[in-house]
């Protein structure tokens, strides 16, 4: 009997003609709307620039010396888009709270940015963060890094999970499922651990507190990773549940070992110069010693995580972006609605 086959990109056809299933690699329909720098720049429209050179000087990373022409082409039209996404949600919770009969209650817009160490997630954070800060509409905009729910290294040690720090299993899940949980549910205060990168350790005694923020900014490596499923289907959550919008950093890994390498060696400079920092024992390696002891770091323990764990999530977040070698971003793909 001849029938109707929708095919993925919403066409119709008979199936007497259809064609074979073709392997997912072969499929053509893309998830996203790719847009050249030029043409994402475009999308600002009149959006206001609030920020001024003096304020790059101190959202700018380590390696990565933020540029006006950035924000105005990259960042700006991110932010619009951003605030046209809390506004819309924001009906969303207040629709839903009337259906249920219940008091409007505020609830946070979270945002997770993924990517792998060195691609410059840290900077986008904070750019995100001054950018949104300015709209009229939500000007408390808090951010945390899920470096601070890694367990501590005398537990890491005890497990023997120092050598896959960052992986994920050496960070305290539960701990970060229930902040995000008590911070999307409206709670007035919640606590999150804070982590020293110059002790490469949490801090015991130290928080930072979230108090009840109109857009919280989760940045870590595995935010869009995925739990294994359960057999019996029980719902089990996701850390990417709890966010309102995603955003994946992507870069060529050749070109994220050259900004590993590069950071490492300023760092051997200046903060690993102090006697106290985790890392003072490379402050004295000569240059080649340096540069080979940061490559081996980097080959078997940072690439193999962004293999295995955090490459595979690209594809789950909403929005991606791609660097080029300077860490100019290129191009934007923004997931199809």
């Amino acid at each position: 009997m001849q029938g109707i086959v929708q095919l993925s990109d919403g066409a119709l056809q008979s199936s007497e003609t259809a064609a074979p299933p073709r392997a997912a690699a072969d499929i053509d329909y893309s998830p996203y709307r790719v847009f050249s720098r030029d043409a994402w720049a475009r999308l600002r429209e009149d959006t206001p620039m609030t920020l001024v050179p003096r304020d790059l000087e101190q959202l700018s990373g380590l390696t990565e010396e933020l540029s006006m022409a950035e924000v105005e082409q990259i960042y700006l039209p991110m932010s619009r888009l951003l605030n046209l996404y809390v506004a819309a949600t924001q009906e969303l919770y207040a629709a839903t709270a009337r259906f249920l009969g219940q008091r409007d209650t505020k609830v946070p817009f979270i945002i997770g940015i993924a990517g792998s160490v060195a691609v410059g997630k840290s900077t986008t954070a904070r750019v995100l963060r001054a950018l949104l800060a300015r709209w009229p509409d939500h000007p408390r905009v808090d951010l945390i890094t899920t470096d601070g729910f890694l367990y501590p290294n005398s537990e890491l040690d005890g497990r023997g999970l120092m050598q896959r720090k960052g992986f994920p299993e050496s960070f305290d899940t539960a701990r970060l499922l229930n902040f995000l949980a008590r911070v999307k549910s409206g709670e007035a205060r919640v606590d999150a651990p804070v982590y020293s990168h110059f002790h490469y350790d949490i801090l015991p005694g130290q928080a930072s507190v979230v108090e009840r923020p109109d857009i919280l900014i989760v940045e870590g490596l595995n935010v869009l990773q995925s739990a294994k499923l359960p057999r019996n289907g029980d719902a089990i959550p996701f850390v990417s549940d709890f966010f309102d919008f995603s955003i994946y950093l992507d870069a060529d890994t050749a070109v994220l070992e050259q900004w590993y390498l590069k950071r490492f060696m300023k760092l051997r400079s200046t903060a690993f110069r102090d006697p106290a920092a985790y890392f003072h024992r490379y402050a004295s390696l000569a240059p080649d010693a340096a540069n080979e002891r940061a490559l081996e770091i980097w080959r078997t323990i940072n690439l193999k995580n962004l293999e295995e764990n955090i490459l595979p999530t690209r594809q789950r977040a909403r929005l991606i972006l791609r660097k080029g070698a300077s860490h100019r971003i290129e191009s934007v793909a923004l997931r199809k609605l």
